[in-house]
């Protein structure tokens, strides 16, 4: 029997973590990412573990996004002690993007601290710090993808192509059990067919038990060249006004596929003349890890290279790693295309340019990646007509745009013809790192179209495996997980904003045409004091 417990993107997007338990007492973990989203999901980093680290004999790892890599510099600091495989563009990704969230970690935990002290409070530890995270960098053992690797445990692995950012994979894990051999799929993140630089992913055709992704198992994407034009509209908008152009970009992938359509656009001969500036040294070190792994780019980029092009280069582009460089962008005047993180607006260089051009007529914000619930990007998304930044209250003037076509997840019609090609051998399907209406949906459609059994996963559920038969523990005790209210009420006074100002609109072509009438003025006055009891109660 193989034991596989669903210690985290299970009932949720975020935190993939997958133990993976052999009857001969094998354990190997796959996947070890941090909980985002919320302070109801990131208090899970905080808890245990639900194994040993110390026990684990090996971890594997699919791709470098922090949300399956964010707590590997914990589980080492907790006791890990094996070998942590992952392809070789993963392991150059996340040597910066660890040391970037032990940064985080570090300096939230000093925030923290600052105000517990005020309150008389006691200290805050980070959840890891950067030299935790440096120790971890050396557990990390390179595996080519597409090369099958023996681990002397009963277990074979191979890593093939998500297609989902530089160096994803999907992993194949054959166990013998019993003297007979198992074959267990976990997808990672599977990317959309014809992204950009990178290439498709790979088709699997065979497996006993499949774990996939579902992040968008109930949405469909714009097409990709929806998206392309939607973004030239912006720039030349902004353009034509004088004004910049200011994309929130996630720094891996987001980030360089947006270079490379700007690239298409400059050989084209659209794309105005004017400065673009990459403000993030994360995405800038990305960047260069993309040029270090070109044997990873699929034809289309390849052929620009050949042509004696940089696919993620222009004549206009200019770095800003300095905080003086980033200064200066916004006192410059001028037309520019301004790429900064972070990608939800929350935090980092992002903030700086909002609050420098958000309130102009004629610029443009262009939102290109998901933005949670809560998030100042959510809040702009949603027609928020002002937003706090640094405290400051910036009203929404610039065109936003937002741009869903280059999302690096595979929609619900990628990921049913994906799975599609097991069909023939007919495995037990497992949808995870989705949102339970994502997972539920996905399940579904895919009972519908294949007829395949299916299973949603809870959070520290474990499923046995045998070459006959499944079945499953719940945990002791099933955890609920209590809604965030703070952001609850935030997306419930975005909509209310979002209604009086309809409700203003309706109520000027009701007066036009009819005078008499208290409008609903009773309700309204109602409303008002119950808003003002909640704002004294405090």
């Amino acid at each position: 029997m193989v034991r596989v417990t669903c210690l985290g993107a299970a009932g949720g997007v975020t935190g993939s973590n997958h133990l993976v338990e052999t009857s001969d007492g094998r354990k190997i973990l796959v996947d070890c990412g941090l909980f985002q989203g919320g302070k109801q999901m990131e208090a899970r980093n905080w808890e245990s573990w639900g194994f040993n680290p110390a026990d684990i004999d090996l971890v594997i790892v699919t791709h470098a996004h922090i949300d399956h890599i964010g707590r590997i510099p914990k589980l080492i600091k907790d006791g890990y002690k094996g070998k942590i495989i992952a392809s070789p563009p993963t392991i150059d990704l996340a040597e910066i993007l660890l040391l970037d969230s032990a940064h985080i970690q570090e300096m939230n935990a000093e925030w923290q601290t600052r105000k517990n002290k005020r309150r008389g409070s006691k200290d805050i530890q980070p959840l890891y710090t950067t030299p935790d995270a440096e120790r971890s960098l050396s557990h990390f053992q390179p595996q080519n993808r597409d090369e099958m690797l023996e681990l002397n445990m009963g277990v074979r692995i191979r890593l093939r192509n998500a297609g989902h950012i530089l160096g994803s994979a999907i992993l194949e894990m054959w166990i013998e059990d019993d003297g007979q051999e198992m074959k267990i799929v976990f997808s990672g993140d599977i990317g959309q067919p014809e992204q950009l630089i990178i290439k498709d992913p790979y088709e699997v055709f065979a497996a006993d038990f499949l774990f996939m992704e579902s992040t968008y198992g109930n949405r469909l994407h714009k097409s990709h060249e929806e998206s392309r034009q939607e973004l030239l509209e912006a720039i030349k908008y902004s353009y034509e006004n004088g004004e910049k152009v200011v994309i929130p970009a996630f720094a891996v992938e987001r980030t360089q596929e947006i270079l490379y359509i700007l690239g298409e656009f400059h050989r084209a001969g659209v794309l105005p003349d004017m400065p673009i500036y990459l403000d993030s040294p994360l995405a800038i070190k990305a960047t260069e890890i993309f040029r270090k792994h070109k044997k990873h780019y699929d034809e289309e980029a390849m052929a620009i290279v050949q042509k004696g092009f940089d696919p993620l280069d222009l004549p206009n582009l200019k770095f800003t790693p300095s905080t003086a460089e980033s200064i200066a962008i916004n006192e410059r005047p001028g037309p520019a295309i301004v790429m900064a993180g972070n990608g939800m607006c929350t935090a980092g260089r992002i903030k700086h340019h909002l609050k420098h051009n958000l309130w102009r007529p004629g610029s443009s914000l262009v939102i290109v990646g998901f933005q949670a619930q809560g998030t100042t990007g959510r809040r702009i998304v949603e027609g928020a007509s002002e937003v706090k930044i640094f405290r400051e209250t910036v009203a929404v003037k610039a065109k936003v745009h937002t741009i869903g076509g280059f999302s690096a997840h595979a929609d619900q019609e990628d990921l049913l013809r994906w799975v599609g090609h097991f069909a023939e051998s007919k495995p037990k399907v497992f949808p995870i790192h989705g949102e339970p209406e994502a997972c539920k949906v996905l399940a579904e459609k895919i009972q519908e179209k294949y007829g395949l059994e299916t299973h949603v996963p809870r959070w520290r559920e474990s499923i046995l495996l045998t070459p006959k038969a499944v079945d499953y523990e719940l945990p002791e005790q099933e955890e609920d997980m209590e809604p965030d209210y703070y952001a609850e009420m935030n997306n419930v006074i975005v909509s209310m904003e979002k209604n009086i100002r309809e409700l203003r609109r309706t109520l000027n072509e009701r007066l036009a045409k009819e005078k008499d009438g208290d409008h609903g003025l009773e309700r309204l006055q109602f409303i008002q004091e119950e808003l003002e009891s909640i704002l004294k109660s405090g």
